[in-house]
């Protein structure tokens, strides 16, 4: 009844919302700070392009009166003891008149007045009587004696001393219950009757809620940041979490999962009012997962929530991991009955031990009190990747059981080695296999069949968190990385960290191993698989400045665009925020990176670049096209309490609006706001300067290259004229006449120079210039 009616057939006029009010940013403003300096905006308003509240007449072609009054938000509406004030306002309402031409209606000028709290019932009870009066009630709840009163009328009733007692009674009633710090509109329209008077009433429509600015609760919520986005199923770590403004005692964390059927599990973060931390950060420890059997990690998602109103921010993704029972295997230590075996010294007697010849011992033979040496790598002495001093050689024990190497072993001899092959499987053993001999050949001569490499691999994870293929790529073993993913391991088992295999390699400098990793379909497949820490492969290879590796991961066709999951970095923000330049060139040419791609609080590589004072990334980011205005979820500034009669602000001010930071604004140093003055030389100057730049001799890519924009000649390429490119990007890089002069005399282009000198005020005053020789590439 009291919202919009166009999503169902209606025979006749009806009212309908054509543009809802902005619910957060403006400011309801008390008596005495003076009317309201801009009208309160629509949903859709923005700096440049301003909208207003609109609604429109339906099936409708004629005069009509539109009443606007402000309603509580609540179920059943009653009136608000806040005022509409502005052009056609009085009384606390607003009338407009719809021209019969018109079928639409906005309110560009509506402000909304601040009642005191002392004056909240006796205004309320005015506003009753206001509306009882001119047959403006319709809609709203008063009292149950006149509500029933809610007909069309003619004119203005009157008001009997019995219905006058009802409305003081109900004023102060809801006056005790009403939210200051919200109010909806409540759009009334009413179409000519026969005698000419606006009594034909339509049904009204309510708008969506208008939160104070000022209000505790006014904020949207926003997760800005957090220092981990992984963890255990079984709940319980603690995480820290930036956000915008919340109040400490109506905030939630919700952790929720879903499907196509729709929600499957909703949790809560546990802390207390006392863990948030002056309304910007919240320490919470992470729920139990529904499954704590989780065999694989899975994703789900968090958000804030707002008790009071059922708010909530934007889902950010959240991992969890399976639990790792006894970890350390002491119970399965304990109770494991093991052969006769010594990881690094011969028992009983001298030398000897895993790696070197045995010794003589007390007992011959090997026993169990017996001498040196251990029973399982007889017969190795030629299998030794690091060339010498490891031999193992036929006399390493005085006897015992061995395992002979060469093909398949038959059955009796495969349950031997599966008896004895959590023993050989353990702890440092499996470190020294697997760094000293080639995994390779530990599969094909120790174990010598599918069945026990595969039970190498997940017992190796399992006691490490490393699996041979990591180990293998740590220690950049090709062949044995080649081997192992033609044996078909599990590539997307993960160390303790959340890291694949494909995500230790592109931490590495040289891109072998990624390369060859990345040939194979089902590890490129994880290229976007982020670890614990939130960070994906691209955004490794990034931070380890591996140039090599990032290329290596765009040519397998890793999304250049995807965010860590801290606060929402791509890898040029990365990039940008290590002052790497060749790497934020590979990502903007190689990689066609969006050079505006925002943060979760909306921060470009440019706000980064900027903030940190690099000027040659400043370059670089606007030379690809960043957009130097674009303005973050940071607010430039807070409206502080104004004092009444203090100042006069100006009319256009847009109340709605507070502005966010741009990079502009972020610029602390004055050399990245530097004006460039290449905005005086002429068309016709720059067109003669690029048919120079045409020749040979000291062309455009050499005079990129002077210039600190020789990472951008790719990009420059692609234009039909690479040089006038060339000389637009360093003009909105703020580069000057006076270095573009002398670059073009570091590249000996003598013409250019001497057309530049013509033209310039001061022609001699560029020999003091130090010549430009830097180049960034």
């Amino acid at each position: 009844m009291y919202f919009c009616i166009s999503s169902f057939a209606v025979d006749g006029p009806y009212l309908r919302i054509v543009e809802q009010p902005k619910q957060r940013g403006f400011r309801f403003r008390y008596g005495c700070e003076g009317p309201s300096h801009g009208g309160l905006p629509g949903a859709t308003s923005e700096k440049n392009r301003k909208s207003y509240p609109q609604v429109k007449i339906c099936n409708y072609q004629g005069a009509a009166r539109v009443v606007v009054q402000l309603v509580t938000n609540t179920v059943k509406p009653h009136l608000h003891a806040h005022s509409l004030v502005g052009k056609q306002c009085d009384k606390g309402i607003c009338i407009a008149d719809l021209q019969p031409k018109d079928s639409s209606i906005s309110f560009p000028n509506l402000g909304i007045l601040h009642v005191t709290k002392k004056n909240v019932s006796k205004v309320l009870e005015e506003r009753m009587i206001e509306a009882y009066r001119m047959g403006y009630n319709y809609g709203i709840s008063i009292h149950p004696e006149i509500d029933v009163l809610q007909g069309e009328v003619r004119v203005p009733r009157e008001l009997t001393g019995r219905r006058s007692v009802f409305m003081c009674v109900a004023s102060i009633h809801q006056s005790k219950e009403m939210d200051l710090s919200v109010v909806r509109l409540m759009f009334t329209a009413f179409l000519p009757d026969s005698d000419g008077g606006f009594s034909r009433r339509l049904e009204p429509v309510i708008s969506d809620p208008i939160f104070d600015s000022k209000a505790p609760n006014a904020s949207n919520l926003k997760i800005v940041r957090m220092d981990r986005t992984a963890g255990c199923v079984t709940g319980g770590e603690e995480v820290y979490l930036l956000c915008d403004k919340v109040q400490k005692d109506d905030i939630q964390v919700r952790f929720y999962e879903d499907d196509e059927s729709g929600l499957t599990w909703e949790a809560y973060g546990d802390f207390s009012p006392t863990d948030v931390h002056r309304q910007f950060a919240i320490v919470f420890k992470t729920p139990k997962y529904r499954d704590q059997n989780l065999q694989k990690p899975i994703s789900v998602f968090v958000q804030l929530k707002r008790k009071s109103d059922n708010e909530t921010s934007e889902p950010k993704p959240f991992t969890y991991h399976p639990q790792i029972i006894d970890k350390e295997e002491v119970q399965r230590k304990r109770q494991k009955t093991l052969p006769n075996f010594q990881d690094y010294s011969g028992a009983g007697g001298g030398a000897g031990g895993m790696f070197r010849g045995g010794g003589g011992g007390s007992t011959a033979g090997g026993g169990p009190s017996g001498g040196g040496g251990g029973h399982y790598f007889q017969g190795f002495q030629t299998y030794n990747n690091l060339g010498s001093g490891y031999n193992f050689s036929s006399g390493m024990g005085g006897g015992g059981t061995t395992i002979k190497h060469g093909g398949c072993p038959s059955c009796q001899s495969s349950c031997y080695h599966h008896s004895n092959f959590d023993c050989i499987v353990t702890h440092t053993t499996i470190i020294l296999l697997s760094i000293l001999l080639s995994i390779k050949i530990i599969y094909s001569r120790i174990f010598g069949c599918h069945y026990l490499s595969q039970q190498f691999h997940m017992s190796l994870q399992k006691s490490f968190k490393y699996t041979p293929l990591h180990l293998a790529v740590l220690t950049q073993q090709k062949e044995a990385v080649e081997a192992l993913l033609e044996a078909e391991v599990d590539v997307t088992l993960t160390d303790r960290h959340g890291n694949t295999a494909l995500h230790l390699a592109a931490q590495q400098k040289e891109d072998s191993v990624l390369r060859l990793l990345l040939k194979h379909k089902s590890v490129a497949q994880l290229t976007s698989i982020p670890n614990t820490a939130g960070l994906c492969p691209l955004h490794l290879a990034v931070q380890a400045n591996s140039l090599s590796c990032v290329r290596a991961l765009l040519d397998a066709g890793a999304d250049v665009e995807v965010q860590e999951l801290t606060c929402g970095r791509t890898a040029l923000h990365l990039a940008t925020e290590l002052g790497n330049l060749s790497l934020a060139g590979c990502l903007l040419l190689e990689g066609n990176a969006y050079v505006d791609s925002v943060t979760y609080n909306g921060s470009t590589p440019l706000h980064t670049a900027a903030g940190r004072d690099s000027t040659k990334l400043c370059a670089i980011l606007m030379a690809a096209g960043a957009d130097p205005h674009k303005e973050n979820f940071e607010p430039l500034f807070f409206k502080d309490d104004e004092l009444c009669g203090t100042c006069e602000e100006e009319e256009e001010e847009d109340e709605g609006y507070i502005p966010g930071t741009t990079p502009l604004n972020m610029a602390t140093s004055p050399e990245v706001r530097i004006e460039s003055d290449m905005k005086s030389l002429s068309s016709d100057t720059k067109q003669e300067l690029c048919q120079a730049l045409e020749d040979q001799t000291g062309g455009w890519e050499s005079l990129a290259h002077a210039l600190g924009l020789g990472i951008l000649t790719s990009a420059f390429r692609l234009s039909s004229c690479p040089a006038g490119k060339l000389l637009d990007s360093y003009e909105v890089s703020g580069g000057t006449v006076r270095e573009l002069v002398e670059g073009l005399k570091h590249v000996g282009n003598s013409s250019a120079v001497s057309l530049l000198q013509a033209v310039c005020k001061e022609p001699e005053a560029v020999h003091t210039t130090p010549q430009l020789t830097g180049n960034i590439n």
